[in-house]
């Protein structure tokens, strides 16, 4: 993955954002959308995009097109930063490889221990019950 390159391919938008501002927000556009196409990138190789457009096909448009939006500052330079470093950080843990988990078993004394705690457990059950009278 080219860093560099991915965010020169990144396409900007401006549009009017919600939330606390006034007035401000009625006449400024300082939510700023960043839309990456996956379909025709150079920032990436075909193994990569094919294991992006896997784990993000909830968040990929039909066109091909992966759409990150940030209204959270009133500034759109501060919201072009934040969504900037949002995407590269969805697409570097998304590139990630999880290793497989090795089925292990439990030791043999954490097996004893947990039929022991079971069996006090049942033990303290049975004394709080009445006693027979046979």
């Amino acid at each position: 993955m080219d860093k560099i390159l991915l965010i020169t391919e990144l396409n900007f938008k401006a549009v009017r954002s919600s939330g606390p501002g006034g007035q401000h927000v009625n006449k400024t556009s300082s939510k700023v959308e960043a839309h990456f196409n996956l379909t025709n990138t150079n920032a990436l190789s075909m193994a990569e995009i094919a294991r992006l457009s896997e784990k993000l096909k909830k968040r990929i448009s039909s066109e091909g097109t992966l759409v990150l939006a940030c209204g959270e500052s009133r500034s759109q330079h501060r919201n072009k930063a934040i969504v900037i470093e949002r995407m590269l950080h969805l697409i570097a843990e998304s590139l990630k490889v999880r290793k497989k988990r090795k089925k292990t078993k439990p030791s043999r004394a954490a097996v004893e221990k947990r039929l022991r705690s079971k069996k006090n457990k049942a033990l303290k059950k049975t004394n709080r019950k009445r006693p027979s009278l046979d």
